[in-house]
């Protein structure tokens, strides 16, 4: 049973969901009157938090507010900033926010982790694999991750342009069950409620079609920022990649509570399970770059869903890097699986047969030496496999 199924008839949204990625933006939370942080509401949602993780979720969190927060502290103008300007609020802003967020989770017992992102990480594979490695490590441990974009160091030109998005790349990038867009609204409408008094609230969008974005306000772009347009192309990221996403009200304290008990949301149903998303971008979408054989005990291991571990490998072949596509051959030259390389082609001839234990001094990285980790390897069934 799909996650949306399991929902019905469920009063608590968040129930069938293990890992849920909550987006927080500028105005929750902070005041646009003072441009102070709201730091009852902040507590309420570090509450909600909480309790999230004594059920046994993982939780990261996806916050705006750097630059909101440090222009204040500058004395700039709330009416406009220059590049520099709001760059310079962004480094100010950050110390501020990471501060705020440590503090209100600290008074819970959580260890609160900061992270910033630039489109890069999210987009390369070398720097996806290193992001989505810090970030599972950091759940592990029982911390909570606090992501926003580096706005200190991006320009216009390599900025995401919202969080609305940088939320549903990072939600994709982990497997979350969940994305949730904490906004003014609890949901999407038919029309803008605001205009029309006939607009429908929309509690499930199955599939996002033309006919919804046309209700967001047309169809998103890459110069759009914020509002219920780039909700909906966040969605498209999210549901694409496997992850549901709900879009609630967030301006009263406790909002995760609320919806928890009931509270008016719409949910966008993923498209797929995350499991058939990952499998069908690294088989359909990712170029093999080179291809490691591997012996008949490595072979079963991987059957038996083991990671790759360079002791079971024969021969490296091609030149490829630390997250480029490469197939995995067994003695008979079946091609029994692909992933994404957890070293490079120089490293992995390197370590080549070796067990872990023998491989310090070869590489730098003898903490991650798994040739292709098992989360990032997809077995091809028989009738998928290439012949010799």
């Amino acid at each position: 049973m799909g996650a949306a199924e399991a929902m019905s008839g469920l009063d608590d949204a968040l129930a069938p969901f293990r890992r849920i990625t909550i987006k927080i933006g500028s105005a929750l939370l902070v005041d646009g009157a003072t441009g102070k942080l709201r730091t009852a509401w902040l507590s309420s949602v570090a509450a909600d938090v909480e309790a999230l993780r004594r059920d046994g979720r993982d939780v990261v969190i996806v916050s705006s507010g750097a630059i909101s927060l440090g222009r204040r502290l500058l004395g700039l103008s709330a009416r406009s900033l220059t590049l520099d300007q709001s760059q310079a609020a962004a480094s100010v802003g950050q110390i501020a926010l990471s501060r705020a967020w440590q503090d209100v989770l600290g008074e819970h017992g959580i260890v609160a982790g900061q992270i910033l992102l630039t489109p890069n990480i999210t987009e390369e594979r070398r720097y996806y694999l290193n992001a989505r490695t810090t970030l599972v490590t950091l759940l592990g441990l029982g911390a909570v991750p606090i992501i926003n974009e580096n706005d200190s160091v991006a320009t216009s030109e390599i900025r995401y342009g919202d969080n609305d998005r940088l939320s549903a790349r990072v939600a994709t990038m982990i497997d979350c069950d969940l994305l949730v867009l904490l906004s003014d609204v609890d949901g999407l409408y038919t029309a803008p409620p605001a205009s029309d008094p006939d607009a429908r609230h929309l509690p499930r969008v199955p599939e996002i079609t033309p006919e919804i974005e046309a209700m967001a306000g047309g169809a998103a772009s890459h110069l759009s920022r914020g509002g219920m347009t780039t909700k909906i192309e966040a969605g498209k990221i999210a549901t694409k990649a496997g992850t549901a996403m709900i879009i609630a009200k967030g301006t009263e304290a406790h909002p995760l509570a609320a919806l928890r008990m009931g509270g008016r949301h719409t949910l966008f149903d993923a498209a797929q399970s995350r499991g058939q998303a990952r499998k069908r971008w690294i088989m359909g979408t990712l170029e093999l770059r080179g291809a490691l054989h591997v012996d008949a005990g490595a072979a079963r291991a991987l059957e038996a869903g083991k990671s790759l571990l360079p002791i079971g490998v024969t021969r490296v072949e091609g030149d490829f890097g630390r997250g480029d596509a490469v197939a995995i051959i067994d003695p008979e030259g079946h091609e029994i699986a692909r992933g994404l390389a957890g070293l490079d082609s120089e490293a992995a001839r390197l370590v080549r047969g070796r067990r872990s234990t023998a491989m310090a001094g070869l590489i730098d990285s003898v903490d991650r030496a798994e040739l292709v980790h098992r989360d990032n390897m997809v077995l091809l069934a028989g009738s998928e496999r290439s012949s010799p």
